[in-house]
């Protein structure tokens, strides 16, 4: 079983393959419509393609999609994902900085304290992507900033005890 929320837990329980799908589906913001159909955007991706990256049968993906468009909290869930431009990969040829910060993954107040830090030695954020610890087994917050962080700043980082590792690219 991979990691999710407990609503798609129970909903997968007794399909381990098609958990791999929905987790796919999820971690990717690919949503599903009324019909079952499977779409990145608003493109519509191919049940094969799926299967192949999963390694899997394509009627898996097929009886997974159909039953997360006829269970409606399945469907509530999937039916509005989105994907995301994440910059972390080219952020070093858009000229930005990346700051990773690997943290108690239910910490209140670290974006806030992170960004406060950031903010007060007057650098821009272009980005900020926190993994859901629900979804993720190591979450990371990732957070690209327009130039370097001066070292006072990220002894400050270091500092913030909810911190367990601190990267920067």
């Amino acid at each position: 079983m991979y990691i999710m929320y407990p609503i798609l837990e129970d909903a997968f329980l007794r399909y381990p393959m098609r958990s791999k799908v929905a987790d796919l589906l999820l971690r990717q913001g690919m949503r599903v419509d009324r019909k079952g159909l499977i779409y990145c955007g608003d493109v519509e991706v191919s049940p094969v393609k799926i299967a192949r990256a999963l390694k899997i049968d394509r009627r898996v993906v097929l009886e997974t999609s159909q039953m997360i468009a006829e269970v409606p909290e399945l469907f509530s869930i999937f039916e509005s994902l989105a994907p995301t431009c994440y910059i972390r990969g080219v952020a070093k040829s858009l000229g930005f900085e990346v700051l990773e910060i690997e943290a108690e993954p239910h910490a209140i107040g670290i974006v806030s304290a992170v960004t406060t830090i950031i903010s007060d030695v007057g650098i821009s954020i272009r980005q900020i992507v926190s993994d859901d610890p629900d979804i993720y087994p190591n979450p990371k917050l990732t957070i690209i900033i327009e130039k370097r962080l001066p070292g006072p700043a990220l002894l400050k980082l270091r500092e913030l005890s909810q911190i367990k590792r601190l990267s920067m690219e």
